[in-house]
């Protein structure tokens, strides 16, 4: 054992309880982001998911009855023929005989129909049913608010769109037709023995009880082994997918041991909880053959005393014996339903949990619209009202800020890193909303304003320009998809991006592949202010557009700047200093306040921060 399985193995039994499944605080300790459901969730998006389909449940449970009475009849029909159709046998009647084979061939042949309707009914209300789910899940995480995905990773979104809407095919396609069929087996075959015989229909009631107690033990040891399943398995999917994003870092600082040995504790710990699991299961189906072989057997010597003696017929301990069979054969399966039960029920409350998740930046329940810009207006006026701001997870980032960016003007934010300065571009981009205050565009608060008026509005360009698997047109498009392709070329020749884009195996129809891997950084970053460009905002927030480029993806990127910022109002939150020198204004943070605030060269020319800066960065450049 490594010393890595050996200290996460002491994270377990530290922070679990006495039987390995739950911290002190009663969650799992590989899960301590988990979303919890509200108290009735699980249901109502159940409920909500069948809603639509009434009538095809109906007709799939129509189907299950219909099929359910052709196979309960054959026991009965045995029971004919040995108590009624034999003894006419003998005395040369063969018409009960003939009778009982017709009546056997058509109840099977009609429990073959019924079954094949049923599956095919419920088959489509299962891949509707899942088909919503997945549908619901995508739309809900993107509709989410940014802090939401910053403290939720990626891989557990992946675990509850895919593992977890598999435990719930497993249910719907599988498990509730064993629920049915047991339940539907229980009532007709408690019926029919009670209405046979009265003594023998008791006994077989009376065998209900420790079944009873048994699948109630396993139900509640099977739904804590379950949710900690599939928590376990999130771990795995979650840490496949960071080491899968960030295999260049992996393989440049030789990570992959390391990330060996922590994968392979989570993958243990997933063996584990997977093989807790599997262990009720075996103690669940070795139980119930126990009750069904003793009760069996006991029906059995009970029933040959009464036959012996005369007070029960022969073909009916026939039909008892076969009924006891086929009542408790189910048994094996019904563990079965009920293990595909607590699996689904364990993710199907994950997912509940996920789509209970609120936006906390939401949609106005009124949106205004921002007043109409004039076709050559420089921009939109920008103005900060008394903004305070803190992070979920940390002190106050902003304790007071104001301030006005006047309409068209190019504004550059320095300062060293946590002074604020991606803050205050998240929300201004309305990434995030302040905790008092309000930042207004044109003199409407962002809070009034739809996400699609805002993103009409204000577009924000990241340090890592992010492309889409995709063409380039496409990714260039995502900022009027409306856009023809001579207005998509348009705003790659005004960037300066048409040149290598045409000189691609493709030209524009070249697909950029995952995340853009197939072009460099600074062509990346070109297609970016394109995309920016062809949207036409009234604000650009540029977020330390040019920090990871080498020199000549900097002035390419520099030179395009100059073309995009143009008659607009810009947010320029800048590491590198040359970037400044486009700015109107420069403003210096710390501490989420502004400490300088001038155009530059009047800053430069000072005794202040900047000008400190600003000489350390020309001292650089010349050694």
């Amino acid at each position: 054992m490594t010393a890595q399985d050996q200290a996460l193995r002491e994270r377990e039994t530290s922070e679990e309880g006495p039987d390995g499944a739950a911290g002190p605080d009663g969650r799992d300790p590989f899960d301590r982001d988990a979303l919890p459901a509200p108290k009735g969730a699980t249901g109502a998006l159940l409920r909500s998911l069948l809603a639509p389909r009434r009538a095809r449940v109906a007709l799939a449970a129509l189907l299950l009855l219909l099929q359910q009475a052709a196979v309960q009849a054959g026991p009965l029909l045995v029971a004919y023929a040995i108590d009624r159709a034999v003894p006419a046998l003998r005395q040369g009647d063969h018409g009960p005989v003939v009778a009982v084979a017709v009546g056997y061939g058509l109840c099977a042949l009609g429990a073959g129909l019924f079954q094949y309707g049923f599956v095919e009914a419920s088959a489509r209300v299962n891949q509707d049913v899942l088909l919503d789910l997945r549908g619901r899940i995508f739309r809900h995480a993107q509709a989410l608010s940014v802090d939401f995905h910053e403290r939720y990773t990626s891989g557990r979104l992946i675990s509850r769109s895919t593992t977890d809407v598999e435990s719930l095919r497993e249910l719907l396609s599988e498990g509730l037709q064993e629920l049915v069929n047991v339940v539907l087996s229980f009532a007709s075959i408690s019926l029919i023995l009670l209405w046979l015989d009265w003594g023998v229909g008791a006994v077989a009631v009376a065998s209900f009880v420790p079944l009873y107690l048994l699948v109630r033990r396993y139900r509640r040891r099977a739904s804590a082994a379950f949710s900690a399943r599939s928590t376990a398995i999130a771990a795995v999917i979650v840490k496949f997918a960071e080491t899968m994003n960030g295999i260049r870092p992996v393989r440049a600082f030789r990570r992959e041991r390391s990330n060996d040995e922590a994968f392979g504790a989570l993958n243990r710990h997933h063996e584990r909880r997977n093989g807790d699991a599997i262990l009720e299961m075996a103690r669940y189906v070795v139980g119930s053959r126990l009750v069904a072989n003793t009760a069996v057997a006991g029906m059995v010597l009970w029933g040959a005393y009464r036959v012996a003696e005369g007070t029960l017929a022969l073909g009916v301990l026939a039909a008892a014996v076969l009924y006891m069979r086929r009542l408790y054969d189910p048994i094996d399966r019904l563990g079965m339903f009920l293990n595909a039960y607590e699996s689904a029920a364990a993710s199907l409350e994950k997912i509940a949990g996920l789509l209970a998740q609120r936006p906390t930046v939401p949609e106005p329940a009124v949106s205004r619209e921002l007043p109409r810009r004039p076709a050559r207006a420089p921009g939109r006026e920008v103005v900060f009202e008394g903004v305070r701001f803190a992070y979920r997870t940390g002190g106050e980032v902003l304790p007071r800020f104001d301030l006005a960016i006047p309409a068209g003007q190019t504004v550059a934010v320095v300062g060293s890193t946590g002074a604020g300065k991606s803050t205050l571009a998240k929300l201004l981009a309305r990434f995030y909303d302040p905790s008092e205050g309000r930042v207004l565009l044109d003199g409407v608060d962002l809070r009034d304003l739809s996400a699609s008026e805002l993103r009409r509005g204000v577009v924000m360009v990241t340090q890592e320009a992010f492309l889409f698997s995709g063409t380039v047109a496409e990714n260039i498009a995502v900022g009027r998809p409306d856009a023809t392709r001579e207005e998509i070329e348009h705003a790659a020749k005004a960037i300066g991006a048409h040149d290598f884009i045409a000189a691609l195996p493709d030209g524009y129809d070249t697909d950029v592949r995952k995340r853009g891997g197939r072009i460099s950084a600074g062509q990346r970053q070109l297609v970016a202010f394109a995309r920016a460009l062809l949207a036409d905002p009234g604000v650009l927030i540029l977020d330390e557009a040019t920090s990871s480029l080498d020199v000549p993806g900097e002035r390419a990127v520099q030179r395009a700047m100059d073309t995009v910022l143009h008659g607009r109002t810009a947010v320029v939150i800048a590491h590198r200093l040359s970037t400044v020198e486009i700015a109107d204004r420069v403003l210096v943070m710390e501490r989420g306040r502004i400490v300088e605030d001038g155009p530059p060269e009047r800053l430069i020319a000072g005794e202040g921060r900047f000008a400190g800066l600003h000489r350390a960065w020309r001292e650089s450049l010349v050694g």
